[in-house]
């Protein structure tokens, strides 16, 4: 049974934590913190808010909402929700990325971080939402299709094929 899970925003008080899940999952080539590693936490929090607000993007960037999945008091995952597609997202990014800490990864986390994006993404406006992965990415791909993914097509992206889903927002 999964514990109880709450996306919700970053907060001050989450300046530790959130650098050290970046850094774990760096390790693996996979970026925690949207734009990296953050020297000023007052500024990058400021910075996610006006990207939730879709204020002050840089040429490219599309609005997003960026949250941490809070289980009981610890962050064990993230989740970015874009409102829109630009044709980079289209193609290989998506509507949602997200992602689990290694220590709480089979778990239920995924799923339920997804399952939550996928009602932001709705209270959006959006209908259905992309959602892509590695193709060699057996656990993101399975707890896509557990949300419901109807696997598109395969597209090459650089050396990696990415898989791309459709998910009804729905579920």
């Amino acid at each position: 049974m999964t514990p109880a899970l709450a996306l919700r925003a970053l907060t001050l008080a989450d300046e530790v934590e959130a650098l050290a899940a970046h850094e774990e999952l760096a390790r693996e080539g996979f970026s925690f913190l949207p734009d990296g590693r953050p020297d000023d936490w007052t500024g990058y929090l400021a910075h996610l808010a006006d990207e939730h607000e879709g204020v002050n993007l840089p040429v490219g960037r599309v609005p997003a909402t960026f949250l941490v999945a809070d289980g009981g008091g610890t962050i064990v995952g993230r989740a970015s929700v874009r409102h829109e597609l630009n044709a980079a997202l289209a193609r290989v990014g998506g509507h949602i990325g997200y992602g689990v800490r290694p220590a709480y990864r089979r778990r239920g986390f995924a799923t339920e971080i997804l399952r939550q994006s996928l009602a932001l993404a709705r209270s959006l406006g959006l209908d259905r939402a992309l959602v892509t992965c590695d193709d060699d990415n057996v656990a993101s791909a399975r707890t896509i299709e557990r949300c419901g993914g109807v696997l598109e097509d395969v597209v090459l992206e650089g050396a990696s094929p990415k898989r791309r889903y459709w998910i009804p927002t729905s579920i």
